[in-house]
């Protein structure tokens, strides 16, 4: 059984907080780029390194007390890197109305030999439908990505050359 999943939760103490009581974004990132690394990893057997990030926007302010729980998961391989969907949701201890989605993202992690050389990652078993259409959106972006990175080398090369 492939294991493409990770859960870490943390209660937001005064050291990742501004002076105001409000967590830092680059805590929230960290937390985020653990949780994938761990995924990744986890799935892979490999030393993984994080190559991108998409957007992240935050939707809900992260306070000092707050329960963190991000969770990770597999959802796109590729034949050396993985894309891993991160989910923040943040849960006011002192309320009773359940944890909220706080942000999202996808992460893009690629795994290494021991030489820090990309290598093969096993091909992911998609066994429900929404894995399926999960994967297939991962397809997509990935194939985006690859086409907007041709289009930018392209650019410095017509400039170059200019």
């Amino acid at each position: 059984m492939q294991q493409t999943k990770v859960v870490l939760s943390e209660v937001m103490m005064p050291s990742h907080t501004n002076p105001s009581g409000n967590v830092h974004g680059g805590n929230i990132m960290k937390i985020m780029d653990s949780t994938a690394y761990a995924a990744a990893r986890k799935y892979s057997r490999a030393n993984v390194v994080t190559a991108r990030v998409d957007e992240l926007e935050f939707i809900l302010p992260i306070m000092i007390g707050d329960l963190v729980t991000c969770t990770a998961e597999v959802i796109f391989v590729g034949r050396t890197s993985m894309e891993v969907a991160v989910t923040v949701d943040v849960e006011v201890l002192e309320q009773e109305t359940g944890p909220q989605r706080a942000l999202s993202a996808y992460f893009t992690m690629v795994a290494l030999d021991r030489n820090g050389r990309p290598m093969h990652v096993p091909k992911l078993n998609l066994e429900t439908e929404e894995a399926k259409a999960a994967f297939e959106a991962g397809r997509q972006r990935y194939e985006q990505y690859k086409e907007r990175k041709r289009q930018r080398k392209a650019a410095l090369i017509q400039k170059k050359s200019e």
